[in-house]
């Protein structure tokens, strides 16, 4: 199967993969059958087969999989070891948060540079890089060539924001704010994160349990 042919559902699936092996992993289990690795996701046999038939299988028959040669091919499908240029913008207790997740050894990417507009955080460190001021972003994506941005500011300072990056050379987005990037630039890769809008479906579901509950 072509890359191109995987479903995005196939490949937001894999790193959840990723985690479980890991845990397995770390407690010592080497051998996993499809049907235990179902049982432990709340998936089936079938769709854990189907998901890695989709990048060529990696069971034995009568074996099962190997964990961590299976945990090792698909940290290989995610590219955790690319270690993609990427910069963040917004330094604030959001940005703090996520850059936290970018520096890790499996994000697959390489956090080169922090920025914010206020003036006082500027050339405090954050999981080792500098925070610098909005204002040298420009030279520094033309000295550095960061591939990837991830924004963590308001959706009123955006447009003009992203206009800029998407010149300088980023082709990916870690959008944290509600301005719809895909929609002005649809040839760039957006993964957003919504976080009130996840509160707010939390919410829904948290009351209709409640109403269900009472009837």
């Amino acid at each position: 199967m072509e890359k191109n042919d995987i479903s995005i559902s196939v490949i937001k699936r894999l790193p959840r993969y990723y985690r479980f092996l890991e845990t397995l992993k770390t407690n010592g289990i080497v051998r996993i059958s499809s049907k235990e690795l179902a049982e432990r996701m709340g998936l089936t046999a079938s769709q854990i087969r189907h998901d890695f038939n989709c990048f060529g299988g990696f069971g034995q028959q009568g074996y099962g999989y190997n964990v961590p040669e299976l945990h090792a091919k698909i940290g290989e499908i995610l590219c955790i070891n690319n270690q993609v240029k990427t910069v963040l913008i917004g330094a604030g207790n959001l940005g703090k948060a996520v850059s936290s997740k970018i520096s890790t050894r499996d994000s697959g990417f390489k956090l080169i540079g922090i920025f914010d507009k206020n003036e006082a955080i500027s050339g405090k460190i954050i999981h080792g890089v500098p925070v610098r001021h909005i204002d040298y972003l420009e030279n520094f994506c033309i000295d550095n060539s960061p591939t990837c941005a991830v924004i963590c500011i308001p959706s009123n300072d955006m447009k003009e924001l992203t206009d800029l990056l998407c010149r300088l050379g980023i082709t990916s987005f870690w959008n944290f704010s509600n301005y719809d990037i895909a929609m002005a630039h649809p040839e760039m890769l957006v993964e957003n994160v919504h976080l009130t809008d996840s509160l707010m479906t939390l919410s829904y579901l948290t009351n209709e349990y409640k109403e269900n509950s009472i009837d």
